[in-house]
């Protein structure tokens, strides 16, 4: 069966497309006689509104662009999670783009979202630091084409834009200070992410931490990897290499593999050597011992997001100055760690 229009339903009633509408929206410029009439008629043949139709329209899409470097990473599940919630509040569809790290895939996507298939784009970056300046003209092209645009977690002073970020100095900071308070004092750090700014940040805060306690900065006790079989050769050297009190692992996956290569050398997690991983996800719940995690509040920076861009849409607020929201991060201790 061919779908319903409002041409057919005005035909019928032999009145304009304008009255149809109207008479389905309750207005009060049609009869009741009149209006009951046609809604039981749209009632009975199955009628629905063309939403692309009246997106057109209205000159809305009523969708936002969600774009996100890792479906992996428990943090990116929880900001998801929190878009969506406010996006459906507000009557807002997302499409959901997974880059899987790749600046080549983002810049495609930028370019699909950019040509008006949504009213707004929320984006955490694949690209790393040294590509940013090239990437920022893709980004700043949806600003052009008048798409507003939140960035999220990876973010640039390059674009000109709302943006939320976690406080990643401050929480590689805490995360070291917790180590030394429970009397661990040479820490190490594993970095999966070695060639961006929250990586930077975040070893930033513990070289705070080191020079508060008057430990000298050993750039041997920081190092990255990319995939298990370096991760296995990582720490081996590492532990090799000095006897390791305290590691911080700056991603929830890699601090689950970790944790897992340590014990499988014969070293008792907290008593021998304690395990500190970022995003607080259910994988680190349910391993054995649970893992202390550094939470970033992701759903809280979902939402966020989701309600800057939207206000952006909807008031139409290209005069008002771009903010950046901080959020702080809390330390969820558990069975990885000594407890104070």
């Amino acid at each position: 069966m061919s779908k319903l229009t409002l041409k057919e339903i005005a035909s019928h009633f032999k009145v304009s497309i304008a009255t149809v509408s109207k008479a389905l929206k309750d207005s009060h410029e049609i009869s009741t006689e009149l209006k009951d009439r046609i809604k039981l008629y749209a009632k009975e043949n199955h009628y629905r509104p063309n939403k692309l139709a009246l997106n057109l329209f209205n000159n809305s899409t009523k969708t936002i662009g969600v774009v996100i470097p890792n479906i992996l990473n428990y943090f990116f599940v929880q900001v998801l999670y929190g878009i969506e919630k406010v996006a459906n509040e507000k009557g807002y569809s997302i499409i959901t783009c997974i880059t899987n790290q790749s600046l080549e895939k983002e810049t495609k996507t930028l370019e699909m979202l950019g040509a008006g298939s949504v009213d707004g784009v929320i984006i955490s970056s694949a690209a790393e630091e040294s590509e940013l300046e090239e990437h920022a003209e893709h980004l700043n092209e949806l600003s052009e084409n008048q798409i507003p645009l939140v960035m999220f977690d990876r973010v640039t002073d390059l674009v000109q834009c709302d943006k939320v970020i976690v406080d990643d100095f401050e929480a590689g900071y805490k995360a070291t200070k917790f180590f030394f308070d429970t009397g661990c004092s040479t820490i190490a750090i594993i970095t999966p992410i070695e060639d961006s700014l929250i990586s930077r940040l975040r070893i930033e805060g513990y070289k705070k931490a080191l020079e508060e306690n008057e430990m000298a900065y050993d750039e041997r006790l920081v190092v990255a990897t990319h995939d298990k079989e370096d991760l296995d050769l990582t720490l081996s050297l590492l532990l090799n290499y000095k006897k390791i009190e305290g590691i911080m692992v700056l991603d929830e996956i890699t601090a689950v593999k970790v944790m897992s290569i340590v014990k499988s050398r014969g070293y008792h997690v907290p008593n021998d050597v304690s395990i500190i991983g970022f995003t607080n996800g259910e994988l680190s719940k349910y391993v054995t011992p649970s893992m202390t995690m550094v939470s970033q509040h992701g759903k809280y920076i979902g939402e966020s997001v989701s309600k800057i861009l939207i206000d952006r849409i909807e008031n139409g607020n290209s005069d008002k100055a771009f903010e950046t929201k901080v959020v702080k991060t809390s330390l969820v201790v558990r069975d990885s760690t000594i407890q104070l």
